[in-house]
């Protein structure tokens, strides 16, 4: 979930031309010490914002610490666009797990079918909606037990 390229140089201008500003007609170490300071704190906040991870394998879909089995995904559904917009604003049930990020124009909404969980479905952004939801489909059907009682023709 790293940001978008265009943010980094955006961020480090601003920081560089605040710096300047504070240091402008100062003396002495206010000179450097706005740039020494301020431009590798606006790096670790860039790389902070975009450190989010997800992972999805045979037996879990992660999100950073959060973990799903697989076994309790009922559905999944790309969203982009003004379906994106109506689940994360009219149509967000107070319990769902939300990891949305603004500078991402997509995301999945993960339903689940877990009984003993309060949490209806997981909406996670992502830039490629429908290849993590096809992953997670794919997940989801490594992971369904084979019924040899009735097989399938």
């Amino acid at each position: 979930m790293y940001l978008p390229w265009w943010a980094w140089p955006v961020t480090i201008a601003i920081v560089a031309l605040m710096a300047a500003e504070i240091h402008l007609g100062a003396p002495g170490v206010r000179v450097w010490l706005p740039y020494v300071l301020g431009i590798p704190a606006a790096v670790g906040f860039l790389l902070w914002l975009g450190r989010l991870r997800v992972e999805v394998t045979e037996e879990r879909f992660e999100v950073d610490d959060a973990a799903l089995p697989v076994e309790f995904i009922a559905e999944v559904t790309p969203l982009t666009g003004t379906p994106l917009r109506d689940a994360l604003s009219v149509g967000l049930h107070p319990l769902a797990f939300v990891v949305q990020r603004p500078w991402m124009r997509g995301a999945v909404k993960v339903d689940l079918n877990d009984p003993a969980d309060p949490t209806p479905y997981w909406i996670v952004s992502t830039r490629h909606p429908e290849r993590l939801a096809e992953a997670l489909r794919s997940a989801q059907g490594a992971h369904r037990p084979v019924d040899d009682a009735h097989p399938v023709s």
